[in-house]
């Protein structure tokens, strides 16, 4: 498995600065960019390709929380963590709630798509106007939680970073479980935006 930290010339930690990364990143990429390396021969172009590639592969690991913290599980565990696990029973309620939403706006959607009287249409629109407001306010309710998880995973990050080999293996269920719940919020905010921009037009 590759060590995109490694690769990056990053310390293996659960937070890193995305300014930071991105100027390391555009760094460590801009002497193998295509347009530097047109002159060189075949052999050297492929390889200035392929490392293009590795690195373009470990920034968008490493720039996103989740995937850096399923990246930094996978390399202290030695294997990837288990994708099936139960909603946190702390999301259950607003999980529902998510999805309910989701529901009544397809539907809104849907029959969108099937009017054709401007009369309805209307009061489409309006009905539209509505669902976006309730999705925002579960975007916002949503943006809230993440927030707080992105404060902890800082928090952890202190102590990770402090820590010997022994203290950092007793961390990896608490990054397991952040990495989980930034999965969700992830997920769900997708969906929201998604939907906003479709009742939108």
């Amino acid at each position: 498995m590759t060590d995109y930290f490694a690769l990056l010339d990053e310390p293996r930690r659960p937070w890193l600065e995305a300014d930071a990364l991105k100027r390391k990143f555009l760094s460590l990429s801009a002497a193998l960019h295509p347009d530097r390396v047109h002159r060189a021969g075949e052999a050297e172009k492929n390889d200035a390709s392929r490392r293009y590639a590795e690195l373009n592969a470990a920034y968008q690991c490493l720039r996103e929380p989740k995937t850096r913290l399923r990246h930094l599980l996978e390399l202290e565990l030695g294997a990837r963590p288990k994708d099936l696990q139960p909603i946190p029973a702390a999301l259950a309620d607003l999980f529902a709630e998510v999805a309910a939403t989701c529901r009544e706006t397809d539907g809104c959607l849907a029959e969108k798509a099937r009017t054709t009287s401007p009369l309805l249409q209307v009061q489409i629109f309006q009905q539209g106007q509505q669902g976006i407001e309730r999705l925002k306010e579960l975007q916002n309710q949503l943006n809230g939680l993440r927030g707080k998880r992105m404060d902890e995973l800082k928090s952890l990050d202190q102590r990770w970073a402090a820590a010997d080999a022994g203290a950092r293996k007793e961390m990896l269920p608490a990054l397991e479980e952040l990495s989980r719940w930034l999965g969700y919020f992830n997920r769900w905010l997708s969906q929201i935006q998604e939907r906003m921009v479709q009742l939108s037009w």
